[in-house]
């Protein structure tokens, strides 16, 4: 099948005409100059080297003409690009070494906490010569970049409809994603299919499914306990790990009825304990639990992917002898596969003994698989579809919790005040409800603050944007171009959060700066997306993480950064103190795949909390 081709040989193969085409004009045109003026010219092989450049000039040049004719019978401007002098090598070649060059070391925001998908200094500098919506051009491609909330609005709300995911995004995640609901496909179809994916899957997001905590509990309480064990042996924990394991065990028991027993596993031990290369995720796949190899393979396919996503079009090339997800994939469909393929039978074997319309209703204890069944039995939908839901239910949280206890390790008396709000309201020892997550209005400021600063995560037809000054032009955005906005600069800009935009501050969320910078401009805090394509989950995820630190602050007093159990090639370097900003103050490296976390791990050490405490 085409489908099973590797990227690269199917990327070179879609492409064999234009790379034929040139030397192909060059040899007809020696021939007919031979034929009809001259027999005696050359064969002439540096024409034929030259074409290739040529042609690329030719097509370079048509484009730029194109846009600017388009653009003007629209009545827009052209996206701000760079002066030439800054990046005068073709294709941007010098802006692309700057970013790699700076990926290994780089703070994920640059000095002026200023990020896009790659991290570095290389990009602050593009923003602060262009401003927050600019052209980046790489390898001679159109890739929008903007930090507006008014063109955020546009992409995700009021012009929906003219920006679709596109077929290189399907592309670039099918291997990872497939068909689902974060890697489908628009044009004036996008928002039927976005509405079908939803429509399926809405049901398992109503109050009573998402208020159910019972799953929540077993899995905290397990966790919980690991912990505990570790801490007491005098070592620190990868709170980022067991908060991983956590939400992947609590979202596959809700998606299909049991977890895949990650939390079974040991815990890892930090880079210095002889046990590490056995406990952690390096160790060998033959030695590794099933749940193990999941969790490294999952990991593994999601770097893969990111890496996809930052080479743009060309990523193929990459791979020119095997798809490298997919081949990380394997594992994770070993275990998805038979779990569907139960489902489908039990399915099948319901509608032979005649269930009557009121029995395929949804039930108690029906699972989310045994939902989607009921719309299709088609196995890769199946498989998609919850793979899909099993990303966006282990990675966001995770992310969330891990840099929530981040943030509290950091600041002390923001983690007292948060404690002392749960022991007022729920008490020591008793399961929060959904009422109790109502009341507590500074945990849910704790966690949009560290939203706000950590947020989880970061093709079109010929259209506009809107002017960002009144009085100005639209801005023209060509067909095809790529369009990314990074909720990461937008949600640190002094501009729209004030002059203390850099700082954790909960109370940002409960004082008049509310009113003064968020109730005026909603779109200036977006971690869940918005529009159409907003966060269906994104109380499920809200109610996971609040339940989690409750129990964990029941359970615990102090929290504190193991910086000594930190792998040394996580930390920060030390030239990060000298540039001032956030930057100066952050412990730990920030990475991103599809979402942020933490390289290497948070190491956490914890207090146990007294029996008795005063409420």
């Amino acid at each position: 099948m085409f489908s099973d081709v590797p990227p690269g040989i199917s990327f070179l193969i879609k492409r064999l005409p234009q790379l034929i085409l040139p030397p192909v004009v060059v040899f007809t045109t020696l021939s007919t100059y031979r034929s009809y003026v001259d027999h005696n010219v050359p064969s002439g092989w540096f024409l034929y080297m030259l074409s290739y450049p040529l042609a690329l000039s030719v097509g370079i040049a048509y484009t730029a003409i194109l846009k600017r004719v388009v653009a003007a019978r629209m009545g827009a401007a052209l996206l701000p690009e760079p002066p030439f002098m800054e990046d005068p090598t073709p294709g941007g070649l010098l802006f692309l070494y700057g970013i790699m060059k700076e990926s290994k070391d780089g703070y994920i925001a640059s000095k002026d906490e200023i990020s896009i998908v790659l991290p570095g200094q290389t990009v602050a500098n593009r923003l602060r010569s262009t401003g927050p919506t600019f052209n980046l051009r790489i390898f001679f491609e159109d890739r929008l970049v903007t930090s507006e909330p008014s063109h955020i609005k546009s992409l995700l709300a009021t012009q929906f409809e003219d920006f679709e995911k596109g077929q290189d995004t399907l592309t670039t995640l099918n291997s990872l994603l497939g068909t689902g609901v974060f890697a489908n496909d628009g044009t004036c179809r996008s928002l039927t299919i976005v509405l079908f994916h939803r429509s399926i899957t809405r049901p398992f997001f109503s109050r009573d499914r998402i208020t159910d905590f019972d799953i929540f509990d077993r899995h905290a309480e397990e966790a919980i306990r690991k912990m505990k064990a570790r801490f007491k042996e005098g070592y620190a924990a990868d709170f980022q790990d067991v908060v991983s394991r956590f939400t992947i065990d609590s979202a596959t028991e809700f998606l299909f009825g049991h977890d895949i027993g990650t939390l079974s596993d040991p815990l890892p031990y930090p880079f210095f304990h002889p046990s590490h290369s056995v406990s952690n995720d390096s160790a060998s796949p033959l030695t590794q639990t099933f749940s193990a190899r999941f969790s490294r393979s999952f990991n593994e396919a999601q770097t893969a992917t990111a890496v996809r996503i930052r080479f743009g079009d060309m990523w193929p090339l990459r791979e020119i002898w095997k798809d490298i997800p997919k081949e990380m994939m394997k594992v994770v469909h070993g275990l998805l596969d038979p779990i569907i393929q139960q489902g489908v039978q039990r399915s099948k074997l319901a509608q032979e003994s005649k269930a009557t319309a009121l029995e395929m209703e949804q039930e108690e204890g029906e699972t989310v698989l045994d939902h989607l069944i009921k719309h299709t039995d088609d196995p890769i939908i199946l498989r998609d579809e919850i793979m899909n839901l099993a990303v966006a239910g282990r990675d966001t949280t995770a992310s969330l919790l891990t840099f929530t206890a981040y943030m509290l390790s950091q600041h002390p008396d923001i983690l007292r005040k948060l404690r002392s709000e749960i022991l007022a309201i729920v008490g020591p020892n008793r399961r929060p409800t959904y009422d109790d997550f109502r009341d507590m209005k500074y945990l849910r400021a704790v966690l949009n603050e560290t939203l706000r600063l950590y947020p989880p995560v970061q093709s079109n037809k010929h259209t506009t944007l809107p002017p960002i000054n009144p009085g100005d032009k639209p801005f023209f955005i060509p067909a095809w171009t790529r369009c990314i906005y990074s909720v990461f600069v937008m949600q640190r800009r002094t501009d729209l959060w004030g002059p203390d935009a850099l700082e954790f501050d909960p109370d940002r969320f409960l004082d008049e700066r509310v009113h003064k910078y968020l109730t005026p401009n909603p779109f200036i805090f977006l971690p869940f997306n918005a529009g159409p394509r907003i966060c269906l989950g994104q109380q499920f995820a809200y109610n996971e993480t609040s339940f989690f630190l409750v129990r964990l602050l029941q359970n615990f007093s102090d929290i504190e950064l193991s910086e000594t159990s930190q792998p040394p090639d996580s930390r920060p370097p030390a030239s990060w103190k000298k540039e001032g900003g956030i930057k100066a103050t952050e412990k730990v490296k920030l990475k991103t795949h599809l979402t942020m976390y933490v390289a290497e791990g948070l190491w956490l050490k914890m207090g146990e909390a007294c029996a008795v405490e005063d409420v």
